[in-house]
């Protein structure tokens, strides 16, 4: 190997395994044991410098194009603009890409047109441990007996617990119709002032005076989804969905009777018959009205007398009930280790 070594920076390293019958795997694998190569390392070059092309603008004529452009006339008008009214006049300068191009260089080339600047939306983040803490509310269509004619479904849900709190089925949409909506709620659950959050997203209704002035005199806290965010708002999505996607829910309702007996069926199911995977298999007037320790209790003795009747059949640990979580969120803070490890994916 060290013949090779010493051959190499005369013939090559090619030529020199070649002539001393010597693999060049071995060569190279074995070229850390021997050190650092005796092949003299390249000396460091400088990178040519680019030759300005010829047909590129002089210093003086990239000068007078910039004056132009600064002129009183064409200081809001675009490049495109510009050439167009010179070349009436009968001037021409350059192409309009060098025009953005040296206006680039100079740092004019951003929007000089005011711009729509949105507000920084805060994402909200809500949390409940209990219920009658927080409530999430929103409007559904449903369709009426002809084509373009609707009856709309208000509906406020328990976070915690998905207890429906209420509902009413009206012909519109109303500012006055949520107002009153809401109290009523609110009232028959008596709820205390300073207790409660009410989430909605961002329709005209959500965010109007009415419902803005109700909740500020009952003491309640109201939040928002981000514009276009379904995610802000997933627990009414989820309800709606659940209720449209019923074997027994029409493609048209007849008569907005006919809406509210299938919703009054429809409510007094869900909240007393459904089992909720999100609370336990539990159903939401369970959750809300606090009866979910003896439930879970009576579960435990059942499962207890399945485990005693065949131990065998469970094979890790005893059988336990699903429990109820102890908080809700919607959108959960992230903590910060996480996030920076999100971001560094």
């Amino acid at each position: 190997m060290d013949a090779v070594t010493h051959l190499a920076p005369t013939v090559g390293i090619v030529a020199a395994c070649d002539f001393l019958a010597v693999s060049r795997a071995s060569f190279y694998r074995q070229r850390p044991v021997l050190g650092p190569s005796a092949l003299p390392a390249p000396e460091p070059t400088m990178p040519a410098e680019r030759p300005a092309p010829a047909r590129s603008l002089s210093e003086a004529e990239r000068e007078a194009v910039l004056q132009i452009l600064h002129q009183e006339r064409f200081q809001d008008r675009s490049p495109a603009a510009v050439q167009a009214t010179l070349l009436d006049e009968g001037q021409y300068l350059c192409s309009i890409r060098t025009m953005y191009r040296i206006l680039q260089q100079e740092g004019e080339s951003g929007e000089r047109r005011d711009q729509l600047v949105h507000p920084a939306y805060h994402k909200p983040e809500l949390l409940a441990t209990a219920p009658n803490q927080l409530w999430s509310w929103d409007i559904t269509k449903l369709r009426g007996p002809v084509k373009w004619t609707y009856f709309y479904l208000y509906v406020i849900l328990d976070v915690f617990s998905r207890y429906v709190t209420g509902w009413m089925i009206a012909y519109r949409e109303g500012a006055e119709l949520a107002k009153q909506f809401i109290e009523e709620a609110i009232s028959k659950h008596q709820v205390p002032a300073g207790q409660l959050t009410i989430h909605a997203d961002r329709g005209r209704v959500m965010r109007s005076k009415p419902v803005a002035f109700l909740m500020a005199d009952l003491g309640v806290t109201k939040s928002h989804s981000r514009p276009y965010v379904s995610d802000d708002n997933p627990y009414s999505e989820s309800q709606f969905r659940t209720m449209k996607y019923r074997p027994e829910f029409p493609d048209r309702f007849g008569c907005i009777q006919d809406s509210r007996a299938f919703c009054q069926q429809f409510f007094q199911w869900y909240n007393e018959e459904h089992h909720h995977s999100g609370i336990a298999l539990l159903t939401p007037a369970v959750v809300h009205f606090g009866e979910t320790q003896t439930v879970l209790a009576h579960r435990q003795v059942v499962l207890d007398a399945a485990y005693q009747a065949h131990p065998d059949r469970f094979v890790r640990r005893p059988p336990k009930p699903m429990s109820l979580p102890s908080e809700v969120w919607i959108n959960k803070p992230v903590p910060s280790g996480e996030k920076t490890k999100e971001g560094s994916q």
